[in-house]
């Protein structure tokens, strides 16, 4: 009984502490694409950042990542650093790191001030289609999903209220909404904007990108590029067939089938010379 009252405590504390940041103070939000390196500000450290303790936490748990300046988090352990400023730098983010960070002091093992939060959105582009099976002429489906924690927060409210959009465009920065090649549908249960055409011939190694913008600001955006064979690559021949085939003989073995009747006809002559000299003799 006292795990859940905890875990109702925990969870009131990181609604309450989402709903303070979507409220108005933007700082409290940060958006990157997955794979990028970002920077967490803690907005109430002390100098020299031994006093800095980060917690992350999500809807099923809270895990202390740095304690009085020193990582104890082992599963992100190589990812995480502290900047000079007491900023908790994650590298390569995934997915999974989305959620709620929070930056806390104690000094003498008493907590110094209130907590800093900080809340992390991951953007992720995938595709419906391995790199083998993306050609041209074949359907494609590509996916811009936006991470967060869902049970704190729907996806209806950061769009309805917090201006909350993702866009596809091309390279140039066009959006691609107005395009009829492209088949574009949005999701708001998962936040997951999708993009769906036929490839053509020009659309190898062509860069399409989804960008997020909240409140009309651009925050972050993914690219997906488009790779496949192109159809002069896909008829280089293979040096098996060429230097092995007995099919096809090679050039030495054609100059050798020519030179086989010359040696024949040397041959008879020499013979024809040698029947006639027998004969003259034989006739004296």
């Amino acid at each position: 009984m006292a795990d859940k009252r905890h875990m109702c405590l925990r969870g009131l504390i990181i609604l309450c502490a989402l709903l303070t940041g979507i409220s108005g103070v933007d700082d409290n939000q940060v958006f990157c694409s997955s794979g990028e390196d970002v920077r967490l500000s803690c907005n109430n450290a002390l100098s020299g950042c031994t006093s800095t303790t980060w917690n992350y936490s999500n809807h099923s748990e809270t895990v202390e990542l740095i304690a009085e300046g020193i990582k104890t988090d082992t599963e992100r352990h190589e990812r995480l650093s502290l900047g000079s400023d007491c900023s908790l730098n994650i590298k390569k983010v995934t997915k999974e790191d989305c959620g709620l960070y929070t930056c806390r002091q104690y000094v003498n093992k008493q907590q110094q001030g209130t907590d800093a939060h900080v809340y992390l959105h991951v953007l992720h582009v995938s595709s419906s289609s391995s790199q083998s099976e993306i050609r041209s002429g074949s359907s494609v489906t590509l996916f811009c999903q936006l991470y967060y924690d869902y049970y704190l927060v729907s996806c209806d409210s950061l769009v309805g209220s917090e201006g909350l959009e993702l866009i596809w465009v091309n390279q140039a920065g066009v959006n691609l909404q107005t395009d009829s090649r492209f088949q574009i549908s949005f999701s708001s249960e998962q936040c997951l904007s999708s993009l769906t055409t036929t490839l053509l011939n020009e659309d190898h190694n062509r860069e399409w990108r989804c960008q997020v913008k909240h409140r009309d600001q651009l925050k972050t955006s993914a690219t997906y590029t488009v790779k496949y064979q192109t159809p002069t690559e896909t008829k280089t021949p293979s040096p098996v067939t060429i230097s092995k085939s007995p099919a096809a003989p090679t050039q030495p073995a054609s100059v050798d089938s020519t030179l086989i009747p010359v040696s024949s006809s040397t041959s008879e002559k020499k013979s024809r010379q040698t029947t006639a000299a027998a004969s003259t003799k034989q006739g004296s």
